[in-house]
């Protein structure tokens, strides 16, 4: 197959997952590896491991006449899931005691293979490579910027132009040409990183994306989940804050403020729908989280008042799940699992195109007739965001024999892009926007009755106010 050489237009960075591990004793690699595959759910399309190790055992240690350390930065990368990208056989021949990793959710529909990460490249501060999870919003204009100063750009990626502002910054250390770099990166970013053999880690002002600290018992790990530390044994330290930077050596972890932090705007949307749920998210379990987000939308239910009930509630498999338990429990409505997903196919919410999309919901869910028929089924999902996937599901349960299909949805409406990592399509794509109201929603995808949890709700259910809303509201921390 052959690739058009041209760069695709740079629509925005991604959603992924990274993470970070210095391991005493080397086979760093196999920690990550194992990480990545917890954080598989953050990226489906492609993934990444780069390792750096020293001179051999026993060798004097110098550097190559520029002040840098000896070296070298070994990468293994591919298309697909973790276990087709980085094959175990092939991990384990990456040496070192330091490594970064990345699983890939693109915000570009097509694709190119050099986007794939981590990437690499020489910089004055020594061999570089760098995970990113998040999106710069002025991409496209410091893009400009940069090939009018005359950088060659190689890939649609936000992550290559960090790299140039580093490259470029004339800073006299690399924590110095971070600093230098952000004062022109307008958005969300999670790094891990390794330079000049050192292992850092920094997070955006607004810690718009998780990032996380853990301790193993040979060394220490960074990655975007917790859910991610509990796969390799490592014990959940804290969170790293908003623009620190933490540098992970021999001695331990270092930390230095390197950004003056501003008022805190996670991104809401994780707890919603993109965390696992065993993780810890910004200073709260993400499954505890949900079940008050369908706990929410019972109460309000409930004070709307409503002239008949569900026989049964049904979660839209599987983000559906948490917020259905919570719902049925306060509502005194029995829970009914009367969809069942197959688990040989991937997150729908996370494939590049709505074709895909559609075709992978019917080869993924299936209905219990028997569990349905002749009912008043309330379905319960996360979100909806163009609102194919929603009509689909409402038909095979009426199709299936329920006498009436509602949906609770537990978030408010999606009606804005995120321009922050999240992929959701343009204002006029989604759903709420293409039918003005929320009953315009419920007629577009079919369902009886339709309801929506309140942004004071979420704002309840997520126990604090401090998010970025950003999808729901319009307004962004940058």
């Amino acid at each position: 197959m052959i690739e058009a050489v041209d760069v695709p237009f740079r629509k925005a960075g991604e959603d992924c997952g990274v993470v970070a591990v210095w391991r005493r004793g080397g086979a760093a690699a196999e920690l990550v590896h194992r990480a990545l595959f917890a954080l598989q759910h953050r990226g489906q399309e492609a993934a990444g491991i780069c390792t750096f190790s020293q001179q051999p055992q026993g060798a004097q240690k110098t550097t190559d006449g520029s002040g840098k350390t000896s070296g070298r930065l070994h990468h293994l990368k591919g298309r697909g899931l973790v276990v087709e990208a980085l094959p175990v056989h092939k991990t384990k021949e990456l040496p070192g005691d330091r490594a970064i990793g990345h699983v890939r959710y693109s915000t570009v529909t097509m694709d190119r293979a050099e986007n794939i990460q981590p990437f690499t490249a020489h910089t004055p501060y020594g061999q570089f490579a760098v995970a990113h999870n998040g999106n710069l919003k002025n991409q496209d204009a410091l893009a400009a910027e940069l090939e009018e100063a005359g950088s060659l750009l190689s890939t649609s990626m936000d992550t290559e132009l960090m790299v140039h502002l580093l490259a470029r910054s004339k800073a006299a250390s690399f924590p110095d040409a971070l600093r230098v770099a952000s004062e022109k990166m307008l958005g969300a970013y999670s790094l891990t990183m390794l330079c000049d053999g050192r292992l850092y880690a920094l997070r955006d002002i607004y810690g718009v994306r998780p990032l996380v600290l853990g301790e193993h018992r040979d060394g220490w790990v960074v990655a975007s989940e917790t859910c991610a530390l509990e796969a390799v044994d490592a014990r959940y330290v804290r969170e790293i804050n908003p623009g620190e930077l933490i540098e992970i050596s021999h001695e331990g972890v270092r930390s230095t403020q390197l950004l003056p932090a501003a008022r805190p705007a996670p991104c809401v949307f994780e707890l919603v729908y993109f965390a696992r749920p065993n993780s810890e998210v910004f200073g709260q379990n993400a499954h505890q989280a949900r079940l008050r987000m369908g706990e929410q939308l019972a109460i309000e239910d409930q004070a709307a008042g409503m002239d008949v009930l569900p026989d049964i509630v049904v979660p839209v498999p599987d983000s559906g799940f948490p917020s259905a338990i919570g719902y049925a429990r306060k509502s005194g409505i029995p829970l009914e699992q009367a969809i069942i997903r197959s688990h040989y196919v991937g997150r729908t919410f996370i494939l590049p195109d709505q074709d895909s999309r559609s075709h992978s919901i019917r080869l993924k869910l299936s209905v219990i007739k028997d569990a349905v028929r002749g009912k008043r089924v309330v379905l319960m999902d996360d979100s909806i965001v163009r609102g194919n996937t929603s009509r689909l599901i409402v038909q095979m349960v009426r199709d299936a024999g329920a006498a009436e299909v509602w949906m609770r949805i537990a978030s408010p409406p999606l009606s804005w892009p995120c321009y922050l990592g999240i992929d959701t399509p343009d204002r006029e794509e989604l759903v709420i926007n293409r039918h003005v109201d929320v009953d315009g929603v419920r007629r577009a995808v079919g369902a009886d009755n339709l309801r929506y949890l309140s942004l004071d709700g979420l704002k309840n259910a997520t126990k604090r106010a401090e998010f970025c809303f950003g999808c729901m509201t319009g307004t962004y921390p940058v």
